[in-house]
């Protein structure tokens, strides 16, 4: 499954977990924890008067942003970005591409006309400027990031047949760029220190890579490998900041079984702190139905408090443009795709609390929708098209049904403002 690139949101606290998660473990009768701020809707200062209660805690509702929206130089993001507040977004969810920041091991190696785009991370050249684009975009807007650190360079990298990208050949170099990572946008980072744009939204959670279990994502069995390049990781954004939150990289195909198999690996559950799924499927009922069987696995495994993210929930409106649907039951048209979207956001909202489940992640924002090429071009809530974003119905009816979710008639100029 090949993708251009691969959304959870974290708020700015620092005692901040997941907002509102543990209010569904305690419904469940589930551990709770006092440690958990939920920040205000509304709390920006275009909205006065009362607040009307939400639905879903803020930065539930997010979504995947990735090509033809970002990294691009030629496309105005912040753009892209108004136009998700004021469609109910709160979250995106973004791949941190380890081999574009870092992909020279030397000085050395670097031309001399590209040296003045690196800065020195332990030695290792590396170009943080698209990154400090998002970051610094999205926390102008209240909104919050969950980085997908994904794709080795040559390097340290192993490519292999049927791969989609080029995994660490050895742990330690993946782990120092996350470390880096993290010292630079998390909560003490770097970043918030000059951020040109403006706001301050460190960055609290973070994602050990996409789709293990499947073969574009990494050779199978992929448990040790993966689960090694998880715990070196892990120890390394601990060390920058131990209050951060590790994410389990997204499952996809039959999640609930591969998350049973990592609890039956000795101390494998300690390596996580967020559990992730792609609950691809035919019907919005689908997707609950998978988000029950995840949690039902963690409930016997023991991890009642343990939240979930569905990090990637998508119908294609690929239906007779492609029949390159990469192993998915979900290819529908445009006006089905809206339908979809419209039945499923009432139904998270819903079963949220039952399913501790923390936000979700619509894949993707924008597609270029190419014509018989895979499924997940057709994705986006708007299509790329001769260099304009043209919104599908879709949209419309993601909007309506987020603002919805969030007690809002409007949103923004902050992902925080909500007009009741």
């Amino acid at each position: 499954m090949t993708r251009l690139s691969l959304a959870l949101c974290v708020a700015a606290a620092a005692l901040l977990f997941v907002p509102g998660v543990f209010e569904g473990a305690a419904a469940r009768g589930r551990p709770s924890t006092a440690a958990v701020v939920s920040p205000a809707r509304g709390s920006g200062s275009s909205v006065d008067g009362p607040k009307v209660p939400a639905t879903v805690p803020a930065g539930f509702v997010g979504v995947v942003v990735d090509g033809p929206a970002w990294p691009d130089p030629n496309i105005d993001l912040a753009q892209q970005l108004d136009l998700m507040v004021s469609s109910g977004v709160e979250s995106v969810r973004a791949q941190f591409n380890w081999a574009s920041a870092q992909p020279y091991s030397s000085w050395a190696q670097v031309p001399a006309g590209e040296q003045s785009n690196f800065v020195d991370i332990g030695g290792i050249p590396t170009d943080f400027a698209s990154f400090d684009q998002l970051v610094g975009l999205a926390a102008e807007r209240g909104l919050t990031v969950l980085p997908v650190i994904l794709n080795a360079p040559s390097w340290d990298g192993r490519s292999y047949k049927g791969g989609t990208v080029v995994i660490p050949r050895s742990t330690r170099p993946y782990a120092a760029f996350a470390g880096a990572l993290v010292q630079r946008y998390g909560l003490r980072g770097t970043f918030w220190s000059h951020d040109p744009y403006g706001g301050r939204r460190p960055i609290r959670m973070w994602q050990i890579w996409n789709e293990p279990n499947i073969h574009a994502f990494w050779p199978q069995p992929y448990y040790a490998g993966y689960l090694a390049l998880l715990r070196a990781a892990r120890a390394a954004i601990k060390r920058a900041d131990p209050t951060a939150k590790v994410v389990l990289a997204g499952l996809t195909k039959d999640s609930w079984l591969a998350l049973e198999r990592i609890y039956k690996i000795r101390h494998a559950r300690n390596l996580f702190d967020v559990v992730s799924v792609h609950p691809y499927t035919r019907t919005p009922r689908g997707v609950i139905t998978i988000l029950g069987h995840v949690r039902q696995v963690m409930d016997q495994a023991g991890d009642f408090a343990k939240p979930i993210l569905a990090d990637e929930i998508s119908w294609p409106s690929s239906l007779g443009h492609t029949s390159h649907n990469v192993g998915y039951d979900f290819a529908t048209t445009e006006a089905g795709q809206a339908r979809n979207i419209g039945e499923l956001l009432p139904m998270l909202a819903r079963d949220r609390a039952s399913l501790g489940l923390a936000g979700f992640y619509y894949y993707d924002w924008a597609g270029l929708e190419r014509q018989n090429y895979i499924a997940f071009d057709f994705s986006g809530l708007l299509r790329f098209d001769n260099g304009i974003f043209v919104p599908k119905p879709a949209l419309g009816v993601f909007r309506s049904g987020a603002l919805a979710m969030e007690g809002c008639s409007l949103k923004g100029p902050l992902a925080t403002d909500c007009t009741p």
